[in-house]
């Protein structure tokens, strides 16, 4: 589990491998890169300059498809990746003189056929599902403010519905003033 580095020997020019030992738990960020990675070489001790990550998060620039859509995406892939497949393999049989190169023939128009619809349903099923499940919201979205208006009119009836419940508590018939 060791990794071979080149270092040049001091005056002869010539070049040693070394190979440096990783342990088997995982690196502390909190220790100094020096009390850890110093490797003995002749009596001389060396040390990392730096103790960088392997890759840095950045946050997704789009967001993840949905289920279904990623599952009609996926099965689209491969019926067109199997079409592609196949109008290669007719194409040399064709080519070879075969006599499988008719039937190859055949069954590659038949995928394409079916490669197509594959194609159609990842459009269609994206269509349902923003359908279904809402758009995103930008600010020029109707359903961002019909949901807007939904709120504003369940906050209305609680606060109505707090105020019929107190004025029933305090003994009222639900009048607000007694005769």
């Amino acid at each position: 589990m060791g990794t071979a580095e080149r270092s040049k020997a001091p005056g002869d020019g010539a070049v040693t491998r070394t190979a440096v030992r990783r342990g088997t738990e995982a690196p502390d960020r909190d220790i100094p890169a020096g009390g850890r990675a110093a490797v003995r070489e002749g009596g001389t001790a060396r040390t990392r300059s730096s103790n960088r990550p392997l890759w840095v998060e950045e946050p997704a620039r789009r967001r993840r498809l949905p289920d279904p859509v990623r599952t009609a995406a996926v099965r689209a892939v491969l019926i067109i990746a199997v079409t592609l497949l196949q109008a290669m393999v007719a194409f040399l049989c064709t080519m070879a003189g075969s006599w499988l190169a008719f039937p190859m023939v055949i069954s590659s128009v038949v995928s394409t056929v079916v490669a197509t619809w594959g194609a159609l349903d990842v459009w269609v099923t994206r269509q349902v599902w923003n359908q279904r499940n809402g758009v995103v919201s930008t600010p020029s979205s109707t359903a961002r403010a019909l949901r807007r208006e939904r709120r504003r009119v369940r906050r209305q009836e609680k606060v109505a519905a707090r105020a019929q419940a107190r004025i029933q508590r305090r003994g009222g018939a639900g009048q607000l003033s007694h005769p």
